[in-house]
């Protein structure tokens, strides 16, 4: 499957025809340039099969704080706007944009600019899982002056730099009161310069596992196990910039994988499973944690665990834009845990006492509250927050 998604994206993206163009973009005597080229992947989607976004322009400024008709900007026009599913575009995946030839040195704004839906046809939209119908994806801020992303990256003259831009579906499409759905971006910009690999595998039979790439309990990047049960995370930032890695791999109905302390090399690769020795995870029972955020229904809620080794993001979801409702599945079993070393397989081994979470909100005002939660008694277990 992996593959044939390689082969499709590379069939879509083989016919654009894109041009940079703008303002200080291009650069004349004798000037050094370099050129960057622009990619996209993405992040598991939560409660999707597909999240289509039709991407007309890339803009990229070496100011942060350039407004939409600033000088400085170097426009990447695809010829024709192309939608792309998101989704196809996980466990190593990319979908090549265009480029461009900048004057050397450090840039720091990359725009994503997205179509506009018009009409019954939408650039932008959703297909919710077991329905076949799409919905359309509201993106007000996307359709104007594009998704802003601020991160410093070098281009050096003659040389290339790829440009990775990674969209995370599951927290970026949020729910509003009427059913309809709307686009809260969360994506970030990372040149491959500084990157290398974590790759592994789990169970055969857990295809389809979500995989995080987590520092200090926030997810990095996020990746979905193929049919083979193999992942791999491709943009990862060098160890000796940000520090190592944790692994956390959830599945349905199933206990917490977590390598601990993986650690990151430019242009190198860090196996923590192989196919003849993956990770198996045992079974758990689920149970459902709800409520609602009030006065400030705009949040985004975090289920966290604590164990002897650290703190993870084991789900996460956006509260409803009108209703500040929300709701998440977890599992019931300990989290598994184990400490990469270099020597594999690594043991995992039960790490903390079973059920126990801490339930975060963040508001978008920047205000975050939290609540510890038991989840070994019902079925389900209510926590509400008010900002």
């Amino acid at each position: 499957m992996n593959g044939l998604r390689k082969t499709l994206t590379c069939a879509i993206f083989a016919s654009i025809a894109l041009a940079a163009c703008g303002g200080g973009g291009s650069s004349g005597g004798g000037t050094p340039t370099g050129t960057v080229n622009v990619r996209m992947t993405d992040a598991p989607s939560c409660g999707f099969d597909h999240v289509y976004v039709t991407v007309s322009e890339v803009r990229i400024n070496a100011s942060s704080s350039a407004g939409d008709n600033d000088s400085g900007w170097t426009n990447i026009t695809l010829a024709t706007p192309q939608k792309v599913d998101l989704l196809s575009l996980t466990n190593g995946t990319m979908a090549t944009l265009g480029q461009a030839t900048l004057p050397a040195g450090q840039y720091q704004q990359v725009r994503l600019v997205l179509a506009q839906n018009q009409g019954n046809t939408a650039a932008n939209s959703v297909v919710v899982s077991g329905t076949t119908n799409e919905q359309p994806l509201a993106t007000p801020s996307a359709t104007q002056s594009g998704l802003k992303i601020i991160r410093p990256f070098d281009v050096a003259a003659n040389s290339t730099v790829d440009l990775v831009l990674d969209f995370s579906a599951c927290k970026s499409v949020v729910q509003k009161g009427n059913g309809s759905y709307a686009l809260k971006p969360v994506i970030t910009a990372t040149p491959t310069t500084v990157t290398g690999l974590i790759d592994g595998y789990v169970a055969a039979a857990e295809a389809g596992a979500t995989v995080y790439a987590e520092q200090n309990g926030k997810v990095v990047s996020g990746t979905v196990a193929d049919s083979t049960g193999h992942f791999v995370f491709s943009t990862l930032v060098q160890s000796s910039t940000n520090g190592n890695y944790d692994i956390v791999i959830v599945q349905p109905n199933e206990t917490t994988g977590i390598i601990t302390s993986v650690p990151v090399v430019v242009g190198a690769t860090t196996r923590v499973s192989t196919a003849g020795q993956p990770i198996t995870l045992p079974v758990s029972t689920m149970k459902t944690v709800s409520g609602t955020v009030t006065a400030s229904a705009d949040a985004s809620l975090r289920a966290l665990q604590t164990t002897s080794t650290g703190t993870y993001e084991i789900a996460s979801a956006n509260a409803n834009l009108d209703t500040g409702i929300y709701t998440t599945s977890l599992p019931v079993a300990a989290p598994l845990v184990g400490a990469y070393n270099g020597t594999l397989p690594v043991g995992l081994n039960a790490a903390a006492a079973p059920g126990q979470y801490t339930i975060e909100a963040d508001a978008a005002s920047g205000a975050t509250q939290s609540t510890a939660v038991d989840i070994t008694g019902g079925s389900k277990t209510i926590v509400n927050f008010t900002f």
